[in-house]
């Protein structure tokens, strides 16, 4: 390749970022208009779906108004909702941040699962430490033991090409076998039990609840800042930082950004070790704001439903913060749902992958609601 075409794909890959960093009506619709259609038809084809299975249209009626109030309608309902987005949104992030630099990391719930009993572990064996050290311990040793999980992926990507796809599943399945392992260990193990169930995380290291004064039961905790923290920062990393400029441009142009000096193999490493760090993050959260111990499937899918919650936000960080909102208060919802109408959970299931197929076809999207977008411009890509 000549010095004036690499030049010209150099120009090419930074107009892009620039009018990804300044977003106009184009990047308005796939950001948000696209989204708020693909529920919206993936609610409708779940109403059909239930109608279809012999659900009565007034029982289909009944669980929407459910699901409603079992994710908006109370103060319960909404702890619940915001306390099941938590850990969604966390991992989301760092799938989101992978997605940016063009890695497609599925093995957010291997680094999740790693990064959750990592900082149980150190909850019970620095209990003696005052909370205001042993908490953030306990959050910083679950973020580095996930960074650490996930760059097996990157430097494998970037010393032997080894695709990440490949090898974050095959880290998913090797997660579970050393989870199973660490506790049936007796140092993790808690006393009296013969079930491979941690001992208890102390309450030094628990991320204390907001709401216990209204209610003991209410389960929101401290992660929700937590949360709120990652998110911003997130968004100051891709959209304000060199490090992030080079995540985007490696993620639009690998070629472009090689020949303007990247280093793919630091940005592959770099980007898995951080989705890695928050993936932990978010399992550490979890064992200490909600579950209290490490227990076989403690993460409960959570990692793999962030990479839909990612797909939704667009891999935008706010976007990522509301898709996480959304996906908490449909599974908040769909136990109430259950309750009340008597509907199938997995419906919900059903509903959230609905949403991920209509986020993946935009073009369908589109097609579907053309007095939703603009006519001329943005509408093809």
């Amino acid at each position: 390749m000549s010095l004036s075409d690499a030049n010209a794909r150099v120009d090419e890959a930074v107009q892009a970022l620039l009018t990804r960093a300044a977003p106009g009506r184009a990047r308005f619709e796939d950001l948000v208009v696209v989204p708020v259609f693909a529920v919206i038809v993936a609610l409708i084809l779940g109403a059909l779906v239930m109608l279809a299975t012999g659900v009565d249209p007034a029982t289909v009626g009944q669980s929407y108004v459910a699901l409603l109030r079992g994710s908006l309608g109370s103060v319960n309902a909404l702890s619940e909702t915001v306390t099941s987005a938590i850990p969604l949104v966390i991992c989301g992030l760092g799938l989101a941040l992978g997605f940016q630099a063009g890695l497609f990391n599925i093995g957010a719930e291997g680094q999740l699962l790693m990064g959750g009993i990592a900082a149980v572990i150190a909850g019970f064996t620095f209990a003696g430490l005052p909370a205001g050290l042993l908490l953030p311990l306990c959050l910083l040793v679950g973020a580095a033991v996930g960074a650490a999980y996930a760059s097996i992926a990157g430097v494998l990507r970037a010393v032997t090409g080894a695709h990440e796809v490949i090898t974050t599943i095959m880290l998913n399945l090797t997660s579970y076998r050393i989870l199973d392992y660490l506790l049936r260990l007796p140092y993790v193990q808690r006393e009296g039990r013969s079930d491979p169930i941690s001992k208890s995380v102390p309450d030094g290291a628990g991320l204390p609840r907001l709401l216990s004064a209204i209610d003991p039961n209410l389960r929101l905790h401290a992660g929700v800042f937590l949360m709120l923290a990652c998110v911003a920062l997130v968004w100051f990393v891709i959209y304000r930082t060199r490090l992030g400029f080079e995540f985007r441009a490696s993620g639009a142009n690998p070629d472009a950004a090689r020949y303007a000096g990247i280093r793919a193999g630091v940005i592959i490493v770099a980007a898995m070790a951080a989705a890695g760090a928050l993936a932990g993050l978010a399992g550490a959260n979890q064992v200490l704001g909600v579950l209290g111990r490490a227990s076989p499937g403690f993460s409960a899918g959570i990692g793999f439903d962030a990479i839909a919650v990612a797909l939704l936000g667009r891999s935008h960080p706010v976007g990522v913060l509301f898709a996480g909102l959304l996906f908490g208060a449909l599974e908040a919802g769909g136990r109430q749902m259950q309750v009340d109408a008597g509907v199938s959970v997995d419906l919900i299931g059903i509903i959230q992958s609905l949403i991920i197929v209509f986020i993946a076809a935009p073009l369908l999207v589109r097609a579907l609601f053309p007095w939703g977008f603009r006519r001329n411009g943005g509408g093809a890509r």
